[in-house]
């Protein structure tokens, strides 16, 4: 029986022949035509649609075509078209006049095989491992262009890896994580260690806790990338896995911090998923220029290997490439992987080049803020304050002051303020700024709606995890509608407990490997122990009673925000165990 969708379907193939409008098969077949000799992907389209009746999502997905050609090809054949609410096929009985003008039994036939079919039958119950780990895994972020790779496409980059390189004993890293391909990785084979950076730090945590709950040898660490490859990282790697930015500047940036983790110079490898357009190449040669500029050799390209739960304008898909390095590639990568400017995303307020807040504004407010402390502005960090606003402060990159903390040269006659502009902080910066600039005042320059700034419990949460060296006051509104001010002033740690007293110690040392400074700092606590102050031995025993030994070879900085935490908890319990 036909629905009333088929008969209003039908209707509308016969009006337009009677107002002698090209009949939707001959508008399908000239658009196909067109397209040779890549109209094989239209082919297969048709095909889908001459089957169980599927959504536009599903349609782009399967068939690894843009939405925009998806739909054109939808448009074509809209009135040989049937829908069940969001999905469509073609009406049942023009199925097999479609097939047989697409030759879908051919393109069926044709079809190359699969070689990881046999492993991903083999592997079904990690792929359902990973489907309830994807399912419950933080939400994307769409101004960090967070779009998720199916959970058979997380298993299919774990199987590729372990059927093309020898894992067990090498250590993968993977550059930005928020598909959880280290979780499948460590899943496929357990004898390889994955070590994931990321500056997303809800996904860093649910990693963690995970592959802890696991039994996986996985380790996270921070990093923004447009600021370096965090220390702990550089050179660690036999393989390097990445999901980029789809922008040249995204695709080159985390290639090169790829490059610099890399230990194996000789047989690593970078793995890289790239997507584009069926109808914008030139996209993808953009992009692709970055292998040639890191003079890369290319070994592989596996043709829509990666699907995706949304990026519909390339087609729900992308490409696997392997590169490798050159005795070149060493060479020139000093040059390569410069902190960049907007752009490095597709979308959100690093996309495009953005009006910058008015930096007289911000510090003007910041110098009468300084001035009432009677503290001289002796560093500004960011390239957008005034070129002749800073009285004599030493200018500073933000990476410069993440990396390594102040200069001595502003840290040494007396205490001082510094003011950092933090505008385009996607989230972790703001932390980060706060655990590596040692000042007797901080004025950071943020959103008005910064994630740690948005409620009250976000204001505790950050004051929680560095009130043991700065009392904070959000400022918001200052100086202008879309910006606060965070002024955080230095806490005087003759004030503090004990334990808090060794807490101020180490967020005072963050750049300092974590172990050693707890261990100096409980030696510097206890000092005024009836039995005379720990010796490095004991301060040593204590620190390993109660830590976890992962934490302790990193500095703090280089640490995720949860395991910051954890470490500042670890040891504030160490110090309240001295008697």
């Amino acid at each position: 029986m036909a629905t009333d969708e088929t008969r209003a379907g039908t209707a509308g193939v016969a009006d337009r022949a009677i107002s002698g409008a090209v009949q939707p098969l001959t508008a399908l077949t000239e658009l196909v035509a067109a397209r040779r000799p890549d109209s094989r992907r239209l082919r297969r389209l048709v095909a889908l649609l001459t089957g169980e009746p599927l959504d536009l999502a599903a349609l782009v997905q399967r068939s690894a075509l843009s939405r925009r050609t998806v739909e054109e090809v939808l448009q074509a054949a809209a009135g040989d078209l049937v829908r069940q609410g969001a999905a469509m096929r073609i009406r049942p009985d023009a199925v097999a006049a479609y097939r047989e003008r697409f030759g879908a039994e051919q393109v069926a036939r044709t079809e190359p095989a699969d070689p990881l079919a046999g492993r991903l039958a083999a592997a079904a119950p990690v792929v359902v491992s990973m489907e309830k780990l994807i399912a419950a895994a933080p939400g994307p972020r769409a101004d960090l262009d967070h779009v998720r790779a199916t959970p058979e496409t997380a298993v299919r980059r774990a199987l590729w890896l372990d059927s093309t390189y020898d894992l067990a004993g090498s250590v993968v890293l993977c550059v930005g994580d928020h598909d959880l391909t280290s979780l499948a990785l460590g899943q496929v084979n357990r004898a390889t260690t994955a070590v994931v950076v990321d500056l997303h730090e809800p996904t860093l945590e649910y990693i963690d806790d995970h592959a802890g709950r696991l039994g996986l040898a996985v380790r996270c660490l921070f990093g923004d990338l447009r600021f370096g490859l965090p220390g702990p990282a550089v050179g660690c790697a036999d393989l390097v896995f990445t999901d980029p930015p789809y922008t040249p500047e995204g695709v080159e940036l985390f290639v090169a911090r790829g490059l610099q983790g890399l230990g194996n110079h000789d047989n690593g490898r970078v793995v890289v998923a790239f997507g584009y357009s069926d109808r914008h190449p030139t996209l993808g040669l953009q992009a692709q220029a970055a292998a040639h500029r890191l003079s890369l050799a290319y070994e592989a390209v596996l043709p829509g290997f990666n699907r995706y739960d949304g990026a519909q304008a390339v087609g729900s898909s992308s490409d696997l490439y392997v590169w490798r390095p050159t005795p070149r590639t060493w060479r020139g990568l000093g040059r390569a992987g410069g902190e960049p400017g907007a752009g490095l995303y597709t979308r959100g307020p690093q996309a495009l080049e953005k009006s910058p807040p008015d930096g007289d504004a911000a510090l003007e407010a910041a110098r009468r803020l300084a001035a009432e402390a009677g503290l001289p502005i002796r560093a500004l960090v960011g390239d957008r304050w005034p070129p002749d606003g800073g009285e004599g402060a030493v200018r500073l990159r933000l990476a410069t002051l993440l990396g390594g903390g102040l200069p001595p040269n502003v840290t040494r006659g007396g205490r001082f303020a510094v003011l950092a502009d933090l505008s385009e902080d996607p989230g972790p910066w703001l932390l980060r700024t706060l655990l590596a600039a040692n000042a007797g005042l901080v004025f950071a320059l943020v959103r008005n709606n910064h994630p740690d700034l948005g409620s009250a419990a976000a204001q505790n949460g950050l004051d929680g995890l560095v009130g043991a060296k700065y009392r904070l006051r959000f400022l918001r509104g200052r100086p202008d509608g879309r910006h606060a001010i965070v002024a955080a002033e230095a806490v005087d740690p003759r004030s503090l407990p004990r334990p808090a007293r060794l807490a101020h110690w180490l967020l005072w040392r963050a750049h300092g490997k974590a172990g050693n400074v707890w261990r100096d700092g409980l030696v510097h606590v206890s000092t005024d122990l009836p039995g005379g102050p720990l010796t490095k031995r004991g301060a040593r025993a204590a620190v390993a009673a109660v830590a976890e030994g992962q934490m302790l070879d990193v500095p703090l900085i280089t640490l995720p925000r949860h395991q910051v935490a954890r470490l500042l908890a670890g040891a504030a319990a160490s110090a309240a165990e001295l008697r």
